[in-house]
């Protein structure tokens, strides 16, 4: 079947002739990246510090374009416009680089509340996401990626992440959903795959409830894909994989810059396409033993799912539901104060070389043009 990605009649359908013209003056903000750069670094120190008319500029600004809601019930028009024009949603609680076992906890609680809401009245939201960095102190991860021996109060602390990780990916498996988890820097990643095999390897033995996160944007990715693959074949379990190009780009460079290290993403998007296309290509080959979600490549298999993220290449997402394939919203949720660093990361990736705020702006000036605005 041939689509037209491009058809924006289609993409934007779901956009009132106002919301549309919002949409385009922010996109065209987010297109000047020293606008991004400085506003990001004011609105998170505003954020942080209280300054209260930031949360209000932040809330009725870039808010609504990337983010479904402040809480599950606010979220639900978005859920119920997304299921009108057959879109899935995948919730995703939006806390990160928490630092303390009363956030952790309460990051748990909300994933847990969020299988619960979508288990028992919501039929569109299959999945949920989370980020271990919601659910776990950074700096602990990086002590145990880098092998250092963990103190008795630090062996306890890495006890209650396996335990609120648990929490998580049982209560999915008991409620027929199922959870992703989301890749991150470099530098805590494997400490963060250990942890999604365990789970998988713990609740993938009929279904895939787990999905693990593969950045192919990363040099290693592809070849750890396949080799995650033969170790869960060999394992006895199914393989739940996330494909994403990455979201770290910029600051993986200056890291590896900084300490004296190769940089471990690829030297060009050409390079981590031909990755991503070969990554999908092998899921593809092994649908059998695997469940996969992807960003963008058409194909109708009930163990596929494509996804983009709320508020972004809308012209992918309902151009496909429209021809009929399974295809979800990414819908963060959550307060201004938790979800600002998904928020800046998402205007940062808009503004970096792959040029996505461009490409946005432009199919929703055409659509501007077309409805004659």
């Amino acid at each position: 079947m041939s689509i037209d990605l491009f058809n924006t009649k289609t993409a934007f359908a779901h956009l009132s002739d106002r919301q549309l013209k919002k949409t385009e003056w922010l996109f065209s903000m987010m297109n000047k990246p020293w606008l991004v750069k400085h506003g990001s670094n004011l609105a998170l120190w505003a954020i942080e510090n209280g300054i209260p008319p930031a949360g209000y500029i932040v809330k009725n600004t870039i808010f609504p374009q990337f983010v479904g809601g402040s809480t599950l019930l606010d979220s639900q028009p978005t859920i119920e416009m997304l299921g009108k024009y057959n879109t899935l949603t995948i919730l995703d609680y939006g806390a990160e680089a928490k630092e303390n076992e009363l956030d952790f906890n309460h990051t748990m609680n909300e994933n847990i509340r969020a299988i619960d809401f979508s288990s028992r009245s919501v039929t569109t939201v299959p999945v949920v996401s989370s980020k271990i960095t919601g659910l776990a102190r950074f700096g602990l991860l990086e002590r145990i990626q880098s092998a250092q021996t963990l103190s008795k109060d630090e062996l306890i602390e890495y006890r209650n992440v396996l335990k609120r990780v648990d929490a998580i990916c049982y209560h999915a498996a008991s409620k027929n959903m199922s959870v992703f988890f989301d890749a991150e820097e470099s530098w805590i990643q494997d400490a963060i795959d250990h942890l999604v095999w365990l789970m998988m390897r713990r609740y993938n033995k009929k279904r895939v409830v787990v999905y693990n996160t593969f950045q192919l944007y990363r040099k290693d990715r592809l070849q750890f894909l396949m080799d995650s693959y033969d170790r869960a074949q060999k394992a006895g379990f199914l393989l739940g994989a996330k494909l994403v190009r990455g979201a770290y780009m910029e600051k993986e460079g200056e890291r590896a810059a900084a300490m004296g290290y190769e940089n471990p993403v690829n030297s060009s998007k050409h390079v981590t396409d031909d990755m991503y296309n070969t990554a999908l290509r092998f899921c593809l080959d092994h649908l059998d033993t695997m469940a996969v979600c992807n960003a963008n490549i058409p194909a109708n298999h009930p163990h596929t799912l494509f996804s983009q993220l709320y508020g972004m290449s809308d012209n992918i997402t309902f151009n496909l539901a429209n021809a009929g394939y399974r295809v979800a919203k990414y819908v963060p949720y959550g307060q201004v104060r938790d979800v600002i660093p998904y928020l800046i990361r998402r205007a940062q990736e808009n503004t970096s070389v792959t040029g996505d705020a461009g490409r946005e702006l432009k199919l929703i000036r055409d659509e501007v043009k077309r409805r004659g605005l």
